[in-house]
């Protein structure tokens, strides 16, 4: 009546005006006005949907004017506030519409949740839709479980208060389960910050409580038969770090007694279902259907569901949970089988009637006591007897077995009780914390309003505990909608909301009805008829309170819901909650430890849980359900007692905290799904308080609109002159006061504008009408020119109508006339041929006359003269016939001759032919030039043999000569022996002399070991020159073969099956390394965790927890984090460092064999050294005939040309070798001409010292020593001469081998030219020469098109550098610019030395204190060039320690920096790039030739000599991989919040989105934004965002392969949050959203090719967002669209197509929605694809990164070190 009363001709009754009226079937029925209402009037003409007409009447007190129905616009919001018409029919028609049109089952309420449960699984809670809900606004997104829960979490960080989620519903509507997705919520998105998973086991209590404590019923499947309050705590960091449970009102009486077709609880059934197994032999069970206790509902089963699978989930839980719990599993699971045995013990009444008996025999009692541990003859003979205690005495009473069942099933319930709560004690210990604190949030699972067919004290209880939530509820809403006026400052006043105050006095205030219950059960005879009549005779008075008019047992209570009437039987029972006591003793006296303390000082512990209370914000939880005080039971506290008590505390609780509403509701009672019962539906709402939060909202101002978007939507209504003024508030207010007459309608905020309800009803009519008046406008006008076209298009097709018809009776005149003419024509013809046909026959005859006479005299002369010529005619015949045939036989004759001699010419060449084609002379003309050169090698190797000889001459002169000299020397020691007596000193010179033959001698031995290897050169190089020719000919043909196309085919097949096999080795290597990562920041995360002061070795390398590297020292974080890793990948990982080591021995051993080698080779002989200087001069002249005739050769053989390019290259490094070597020659032999002068002088001085004083006998060994350093000087260089002789020697070896090739190949070639025809050779050559010009061609194109990029890199290095210059000079006018270019002084190695104390400096300077923009200005990669110089020269010195420890402190300084700087996108960047390049610099110069295909001849030099690094080339791969993907993380983590606004919220294209009514939720206080908050970020900046992102990776030197990657990842998150933020908001699924959308994805397309990165895969990666898009904007109605729509979105799945369609919204009224039978259509079609059954994309899937190899083109002995980086000890070598 009020609702109706507030919207009355807010819109007029007018015809078409749709409206609701009252039905008794589907509760309210939609229908139209066909006929102008006035008011007064008693009937409404009315026209239903079904086009039958109605007349309704109208009273002003039984039928009030019906509702008004909303737009159709309107129709399906997922917030019911924002409907213009607020009332009970337009909630329940949006309620179904969601549910059974899209299948949304939730929907907001203004601050409730409404849920209906589907009774269908839907994939809507998957993590990634959690990940969705994360962080977003609950406005923003569609209703769901999960934005309720996000809301009060961040409620709770935000306001620092405790929160509260309040679900209610009847039995099936879903509490439990929405309960369980909340707090899964709060455990995904608040998981704990250490290892203590106590997410885990707040999520494992719920199957314990579930087995425990939930049921089947009629209604519900797992209906939870008991109310329970969930506290989930967190910390400072709101992190989860506890959890604490209130239970409330179990239903003990289900543990005895079930209804038809319910079951007990779940546990009994479950360990029944177990009973076979062996542990459980001893419970001594069966099948559930053998016990009373759980098969009175005569069905033991639910279908699809598994209850030994079940057992097994909650022994997990049970397991997980541990404190107790595990120890005492069995001790649990054998009180349940008591329980069960219990029930079974028959009790057999005696033949009195009041007295009853126990088997002796009885199995179950035996179990029962057996179980339990108790005495089994006191159990039997108490379950009879009673013990009554009177003042004087005590006497034992017989029960009869009636009371007996009812003292045994009592039991039952209170072992039941009290084992639940044990179990939900020790869940609350293990969910318990010692850390403090900071908040919790509550999640109340709680019964909703119940009313039956009989109600007793159960649905009392429930009903009164919903009173109390529903107060609460109505307090809170009532408090918002103040909070929300007097924020914006509008005149507040009050609203008459329904307050059930008297009601909840009704029930708990002094002598209500709790208490005149408690009373009576004092009372010892007292019952429940007494108790009913004290309620009539007290309560009759309250308006709340009504007795049945047929019964005297029952009572009426007014709940705010309905009315229920319950029945009082059973009250006092149920209250009281009597056990005898001896039962209770001989519990206690279990030999079991559980069983007795479940019942040892209960009353103790009850009473210490109730005596504290706190009333503040953080409530200390507790049991809800105290027990007795004290054994006696006049004094022990009842349940309703308890319960208020209980109750009462909870809503102390529920007050200091924020509540958040989750009202279930259940559509059917058949459980089918997706079903929705009108009259059901409308009950629940009722019930639950859901209308009337409505109610409250439309007594106000329910319609809120901000400034801004009441602008956007209505400026239709404005005028022209409206728009000039610049306020849009003071536009908005003109417009109101021009269109509502009725101040009292509206009111204005400060930034909102508040409307009546159905005043946006009248607003939109107003829109509708102006867009309608505008089209019929438009449609007049284009209708006028349709007729004007069509009236022209007429006129000009009567006039050519009449022309032709003119034309047409012209032309028939004009052809009379003709036809006249041709008459008198005809008639004057006719006459004339008449007559002169006469005359002509008349000639004719007179003619033919003569002719037959002239004819015969003619034919009599002919016949003469043909006989004549015939004759004629046969002689001529028949004499060219006989000179034809003499012609033809002497012809013949001549030919045969001819043929023959022929013949015989022809066999005389032939064979001829094919003797010179067996002789050798054809063979020498087509290799002459070959064998020239076989002969000039010859020639050489003559001369080589001579200049043999005559150096083994001189060898001999020499040898003469030092015998000689040898001689002389000995002759003078002997002189010297005789002069002096000491002998001594003599004799060590002989002993050195000694030493020198025995040198000599080995000098000799190797000069002919020297020789040997000479010869055998010789004769190897004769083998190849003779073997040339053979093998020169295959090489055309082998070109030829590998350049066809099935080999490209096929190797381009190969390659690209190994490429996807690559790929995705690739995949799983990273992703086990990302999970490495992971592993190893919970070990740091751990270590830093630990108290007190830790310190590592400095020794410690990293490569124990980073790499495989077999690392000698050990630690404690390498068996952590082995522990942490994959077996699996350790065994292979092990495996690979064994065979590496083995590669790495194997190496060692042929380096030292190689050494040995060269070792022995070198002596220390002068004349061995001459020799060799000799032999290696005759072999460079031996090498440049040897280069020339190989050039001679190449120009006059086409075939070779391909080669000429890389022997040019040769020739030239060869050429500069040679250069320098000469000049190093010069001066070594400057330097040894100066030594031996000085040494000659100082040995002429010493003899003549000696002979002018004989008597200094210690002179002599000086000169002697002088000798010795001489020797060791020569013998230096030689060994120098030596190596580098060898170095030569080898590379003529391989020139060799080269060659050796190229001869074979081109023998191939030509063996396979002369198998050829001529022709065919002719074509096979030309075809060569044509591959050989395009090998040449494409070379050529590759070497321009490096050029032209060197080119252009360097033209924009150098545009960078003198923009820098200039900035530097401008800042710094007095200073003069520093050249950085130093003039080089000397050759440098490109090394730099340091002092192993230094490295820490190095380390710090380099890595640690390093900044990006300190080296912004010098080369890319500075510090990893810094590095690796460093790195060659500690391998230059051979020194293993100190490589080791660089590369170790390197890489954990990295590591370092990078976890303090984890959100730095700039310095994850610099080092991602620098790590990158560290990495391709060992490659590089590791001195593997796949690496060393692009060097230079000095960088081939600049490799390194003594290490092999690969393993830690894999150590800082994976480095690389990890910052990589730290990297990809910062930089989403910085889009995150921007990438929703800027794709879906921006307006890009202006005024094309337009504005729907919002709901509460769009303008609750959580959704307050400041104005550079979240919603301000554009498509700029997003686009900015990015270009930040490539110019910082770019300036940072990052490869362009890699930073492709980085942004295509980016755009897999950008394309992933906006297709998830579509598919789960309504307000974006419209036309316009879908061309603003498509508008942004071309601006970034637009950016990626002015980035050259379209090719990178970016763009591939938003197709499911560009798909979207078109989805929106493409007709849906035809069965022509919906085949269009299959085949245009195939990179969206089928539940992503139909999940848009449904949320496709119109924002007009004009647009039509998409239909149910259109979803159909294409989810019909779709059927076939077999997507995989996914609604969101997963927004955490990374692409495998592949770092490609890409080499420095910088010469390192180039580098030049800023001073700015302080790196003075280091040392340029």
């Amino acid at each position: 009546g009020r609702w109706s009363k507030l919207l009355t001709f807010s819109l007029g009754y007018d015809l078409y005006t749709r409206v609701w009226i009252p039905d008794p079937e589907d509760v309210w029925r939609a229908a139209e006005i066909i006929k102008d209402y006035k008011e007064g009037e008693p009937i409404l003409h009315l026209k239903l949907e079904d086009e039958s007409p109605l007349e309704y009447r109208i009273g002003p007190k039984d039928n009030p004017l019906p509702f008004l129905r909303n737009p159709d616009i309107l129709v399906g919001e997922n917030d019911l506030t924002a409907l213009s018409y607020l009332h009970e029919p337009a909630v329940l028609h949006n309620l179904k519409v969601r549910f059974l049109e899209p299948n949304h089952i939730y929907t907001y309420c203004g601050i409730v949740l409404v849920a209906i449960n589907p009774y269908d699984q839907l994939q809507i809670y998957g993590e990634e839709v959690i990940n969705a809900y994360s962080g977003q606004n609950m406005g923003d997104m569609d209703p769901h479980i999960f934005a309720v829960a996000e809301e009060a979490y961040k409620q709770m960080a935000r306001d620092e208060r405790n929160q509260s989620i309040i679900v209610s519903g009847e039995s099936g509507a879903g509490k439990t389960v929405s309960a369980k997705y909340a707090m899964r919520f709060f455990a995904t998105v608040g998981g704990s910050a250490n290892d203590t998973n106590v997410e885990e086991k707040v999520l494992a209590s719920s199957p314990i409580m579930e087995a425990i404590g939930n049921a089947k019923t009629t209604r519900n499947d797992n209906s939870s038969r008991f109310g329970k309050y969930i506290q989930i705590g967190f910390d400072r960091r709101y992190h989860i770090i506890g959890a604490n449970m209130r239970t409330y009102l179990l239903e003990k009486s289900r543990v005895v007694f079930q209804a038809e077709d319910e079951r007990n609880y779940h546990i009994f059934y479950q360990l029944c279902a177990s009973a076979s197994f062996p542990e459980f032999k001893d419970l001594a069970l069966s099948n559930a259907e053998d016990f009373i206790f759980t098969s009175q509902g005569e069905n033991i089963f639910i279908e699809g569901v598994n209850d030994a699978e079940d057992f097994k989930k909650t022994k997990e839980a049970f397991t997980l949970l541990g404190n107790g719990l595990t120890s005492n599993q069995s001790s649990i699971f054998r009180i349940i089988a008591s329980i069960l045995h219990l029930g079974n013990v028959e009790i057999c009444s005696e033949r009195d009637g009041d007295s009853c008996h126990i088997s002796r025999n009885d199995p179950h009692l035996t179990h029962f006591c057996r179980l339990l541990g108790v005495e089994l003859e006191q159990m039997e003979h108490w379950l009879c007897h009673r013990k009554l205690v009177t003042t004087s005495e005590t006497y034992v009473k017989n029960m009869s077995r009636k009371q007996a069942a009812n003292a045994r099933d009592a039991l039952a319930k209170h072992i039941y009780a009290h084992m639940f709560d044990w179990i939900v004690e020790h869940v609350n210990k293990s969910l318990h914390t010692s850390s403090k604190q900071h908040s919790f949030i509550g999640v109340l699972d709680i019964y909703g309003f119940e009313t039956f067919e009989i109600n007793s004290f159960e649905q009392f209880c429930i009903n009164y505990a919903n009173e109390k939530l529903q107060q609460q509820f109505n307090q809170h809403v009532f408090k918002l909608e103040q909070e929300e006026y007097m924020k914006e400052q509008i005149p507040w006043t009050l609203i008459d909301f329904y307050d059930n105050q008297p009601c909840i006095d009704l029930i708990e205030a002094k002598l209500g009805i709790l208490d005149l219950l408690d009373e009576e059960c004092k009372v010892p005879k007292g019952t429940d008829q007494n108790w009913c009549q004290k309620l009539y005779d007290r309560l009759s008075s309250s308006v709340h309170f009504q007795k049945p008019r047929m019964s005297n047992i029952s009572f009426i209570i007014i709940h705010f819901a309905d009315k229920v009437e319950y029945q009082c039987d059973g009250f006092l029972e149920k209250n009281r909650d009597t056990v005898y006591e001896e039962h209770i003793n001989i519990l206690k006296a279990s030999k079991f430890q559980l069983v007795a303390d479940l019942f040892q000082d209960t009353n103790k512990d009850g009473s210490s849980s109730t005596s504290s209370s706190s009333k503040s914000s953080r409530i200390n939880v507790r049991s809800a359900k105290p027990t007795p005080k004290v054994p006696n039971k006049e004094h022990r506290k009842t349940v309703g007692h308890q319960f208020r008590s209980s109750l009462q505390l909870l809503m102390e609780t529920l007050n200091a905290t924020t509540p958040h509403y989750v009202r279930c509701i259940k559509p059917n009672d058949e459980k089918e799904a997706f079903s929705f019962d009108s009259r059901r539906a409308v009950q629940q709402l009722r019930a639950c308080g859901v209308l009337e939060t409505i109610r409250i909202s439309a007594a106000g101002y329910p319609s809120r609109w901000t400034y801004p978007d009441f602008f956007n939507r209505y400026r239709v209504l404005m005028k022209k002159s409206d728009m000039t003024v610049g306020d849009k508030k003071l536009v908005c207010r003109n417009l109101l006061e021009t269109l509502v007459k009725d101040p009292d309608k509206f009111q204005f905020g400060k930034t909102k504008i508040f409307f009546r309800a159905g005043q946006v009803a009248y607003l939109e009519k107003l829109r509708a009408d102006k867009f309608r008046s505008a089209c019929i406008k438009i449609q007049k006008t284009v209708r006028r020119w349709l007729q004007m076209v069509r009236y022209k298009k007429i006129r000009k097709s009567a006039i050519t109508l009449q022309r032709f018809g003119r034309g047409y009776m012209a032309r028939r005149y004009a052809e009379r006339l003709r036809l006249t003419r041709a008459a008198v024509i005809c008639q004057k013809q006719y006459r004339m041929v008449r007559e002169r046909t006469a005359y002509l026959r008349v000639r004719q005859a007179v003619v033919t006359i003569q002719a037959f006479t002239r004819g015969m005299f003619t034919r009599r002369i002919f016949q003469e003269f043909l006989l004549h010529h015939k004759a004629m005619i046969i002689q001529k015949h028949v004499r060219g016939w006989l000179t034809r045939r003499k012609f033809k036989v002497a012809r013949n004759a001549a030919i045969t001759i001819q043929c023959a001699y022929r013949r015989m010419r022809a066999k005389r060449e032939l064979k001829q032919l094919k003797i010179e084609a067996r002789s050798a002379q054809h063979l020498k003309k087509l290799n002459t030039g070959m064998e020239n050169k076989i002969v000039q090698l010859q020639r050489k190797m003559d001369d080589q043999t001579k200049d043999l000889k005559t150096q083994n001459e001189q060898l001999v002169v020499a040898k003469a000569s030092l015998g000689s000299e040898v001689n002389k020397l000995q002759k003078e020691l002997e002189t010297m022996r005789s002069r002096q007596g000491d002998g001594s000193q003599l004799t060590s010179l002989k002993d050195e002399l000694e030493k020198l033959r025995a040198e000599l001698q080995e000098a000799h031995a190797r000069r002919k070991k020297l020789e040997e290897e000479h010869s055998n050169e010789k004769m190897r190089f004769e083998q190849v020159s003779c073997q040339s020719l053979k093998r020169r000919s295959s090489f055309s043909f082998t070109l030829y073969v590998l350049q066809s196309p099935n080999v490209d085919r096929i190797k381009l097949s190969s390659v690209g099956r190994v490429q996807a096999e690559l790929d995705e080795e690739r995949q799983r290597y990273q992703n086990l390394l990302r999970e490495f990562s992971r592993l190893e920041q919970r070990y740091d995360n751990l270590q830093e965790a630990k108290p007190g002061h830790r310190r590592n070795n400095s020794n410690q390398s990293s490569l124990e927890s980073d790499s495989n590297y077999p690392s000698i020292s050990t630690s404690e974080e390498m068996g952590v984090e082995k522990a942490a890793m994959d077996i699996g990948v350790f065994m292979k990982l092990q495996k690979r460092v064994r065979e590496l080591e083995q590669e790495r021995k194997r190496l060692q051993v042929n380096l030292e064999k190689m050494e040995d080698q060269s070792k022995r080779k070198v002596g220390p002989c002068l004349s061995l050294r001459q020799e060799l200087e000799s032999e290696n001069k005759k072999l460079k002249n031996d090498l440049n005939e040897l280069r020339k005739a190989i050039a001679d050769r190449a120009s006059k053989n086409s075939s070779s040309n391909e080669l000429q390019d890389g022997y040019n290259l040769l020739l030239g490094q060869l050429k500069a070798a040679n250069e320098e070597l000469d000049v190093r020659k010069e001066e070594v032999l400057i330097l040894r001409s100066q030594i031996v002068t000085a040494a000659q002088q100082k040995e002429k001085d010493t003899t003549n010292h000696i002979v002018s004083h004989q008597t200094g006998n210690g002179e002599l060994g000086l000169a002697y020593q002088g000798l010795k350093q001489v020797a060791r000087l020569l013998e230096a260089q030689l060994q120098s001469q030596a190596r580098k002789h060898e170095d030569e020697l080898e590379a003529f070896r391989t020139q060799i081998e080269l060659l050796r090739d190229d001869i074979e190949k081109k023998q191939e070639m030509l063996n396979h030219t002369m198998s050829l025809s001529p022709e065919a050779q002719v074509e096979y050559s030309v075809q060569q020469e044509i591959t050989r010009l395009t090998n040449d061609n494409l070379d050529l194109k590759e070497l321009v098109e490096k050029l032209e990029k060197n080119e252009r890199k360097l033209k924009k290095q150098l545009r960078i550098y003198m923009k820098k210059v200039q900035e530097l000079e401008g800042e710094r006018p007095g200073m003069t610019r520093q050249v950085t270019v130093q003039r080089r002084e000397k050759d440098f190695e490109g090394m730099l030395e340091y002092y192993k104390e230094d490295e820490a400096l190095l380390v710090k300077t380099l890595i640690t204190d390093m900044k990006p923009h300190a080296v912004s200005a010098t080369v890319p990669c500075l510090p990893a060039y810094i590095l690796f110089m460093c790195i060659r020269h500690a391998d230059y010195i051979n020194d293993d320690q100190k490589v080791h420890s660089l590369l170790t402190s390197t890489i954990n300084a990295i590591k370092k920096v990078l976890k303090k700087n984890n959100d730095d996108f700039e310095m994850t960047s610099f080092w991602l790039a620098n790590t990158s390049r560290l990495l391709h610099c060992l490659k590089q110069y590791s001195g593997d030739e796949a690496f060393m295909t692009q060097n230079t001849a000095k960088q081939n030099e600049h490799c390194l000599k003594n290490f092999d690094l690969a393993e830690y080339r894999q150590v800082l791969s994976d480095l690389s991989i990890q910052i990589y993907q730290q990297l990809v993380k910062v930089a989403e983590h910085v889009m995150q919040p921007m990438i929703v606004s800027a794709m879906l919220e921006s307006e890009s294209i202006p005024s094309l989105a337009g504005v729907k009514p919002m709901g509460y939720r769009n303008r609750s206080s959580s959704m307050d934004k400041d104005e550079e908050g979240p919603g301000s970020y554009t498509l700029e900046a997003l686009i900015r965002q990015l270009g930040q992102f490539h110019g910082v990776m770019g300036e940072h030197g990052l490869d362009p392969e890699i930073a492709g990657q980085v942004i295509r990842q980016l755009f897999y998150s950008i394309n992933a949050v906006t297709l998830n933020n579509l598919l789960l908001r309504k307000d974006v699924c419209s036309w316009s959203t879908g061309m603003q959308l498509r508008y942004n994805i071309s601006q970034m397309e637009e950016w990626l090719r002015g980035k050259n990165l379209h090719q990178s895969g970016a763009v591939i990666n938003m197709e499911p967002v560009i798909q979207a898009a078109q989805l929106l904007q493409v007709k849906k109605k035809t069965s022509q669209d919906a085949e269009a729509i299959c085949s245009l979105c195939t990179a969206l799945t089928m539940q992503q197509i139909v999940k848009i369609l449904n949320l496709y919204t119109p924002l007009n009224e004009f647009e039509e929605r998409v239909t149910v039978s259109f979803i159909r259509n294409i989810q019909n079609r779709l059927q076939e694809r077999n997507d995989v059954p996914m609604l969101l994309v997963d927004t955490k899937h990374t692409f495998p990164v592949l770092f490609p190899y890409t080499p420095s083109a910088l010469s390192l002995e180039t580098l030049h070190i800023p001073a700015n980086l302080s790196l003075h000890f280091l040392t340029r070598v």
